[in-house]
């Protein structure tokens, strides 16, 4: 395949999978898919453009992207690789239930991509657990790991590696 056809599959899949997110347009913090492997793992960026309103009030002259929406966007992230699951139904209403092990390292300023990457790492019924990081410019600012949860119907198990 090549990498024009891969790069359209992937951007589709990355566009149906965030329409099974019950978030609006507005509070979704991934701009990109840059890899996926259906179900498994993938990875994503949010580029920080600085007119967010959140911005404006953290902090007043030195604006950083709250450390509590790098996991809002790890979480997003998760979700979406969850959803394109190929041998699952997608979970409806797919949302952020618990977090383990959270270290916030760092944050973004204006103008810095946000590079996210998480990995399903099993599901049992309606639960999804991932693990996740963030990086900025090489620098890790973020672990978790991530339970998402969603409505009964399309649930299934599934052991991963």
């Amino acid at each position: 395949m090549s990498n024009r056809l891969k790069n359209n599959r992937v951007r589709d899949d990355f566009l149906q999978s965030l329409q099974r997110l019950p978030h609006g347009p507005e509070f979704r913090f991934l701009d990109r898919l840059v890899a996926l492997d259906p179900g498994k793992r993938g990875t994503g960026e949010y580029t920080v453009r600085g007119d967010e309103s959140f911005l404006r009030g953290h902090f007043p002259g030195e604006p950083l992207f709250p450390g509590v929406l790098l996991i809002e966007a790890a979480a997003q992230l998760a979700g979406t690789i969850a959803q394109s699951d190929p041998e699952i139904a997608p979970l409806p209403n797919l949302k952020l239930t618990a977090l383990r092990s959270v270290k916030i390292l760092g944050s973004a300023k204006p103008g810095q991509v946000i590079r996210l990457e998480a990995t399903i790492t099993g599901r049992l019924g309606n639960l999804v657990q991932a693990h996740a990081k963030a990086e900025v410019n090489g620098e890790t600012v973020l672990t978790a790991d991530i339970t998402l949860c969603g409505d009964q119907g399309g649930s299934a198990t599934r052991d991963l590696p």
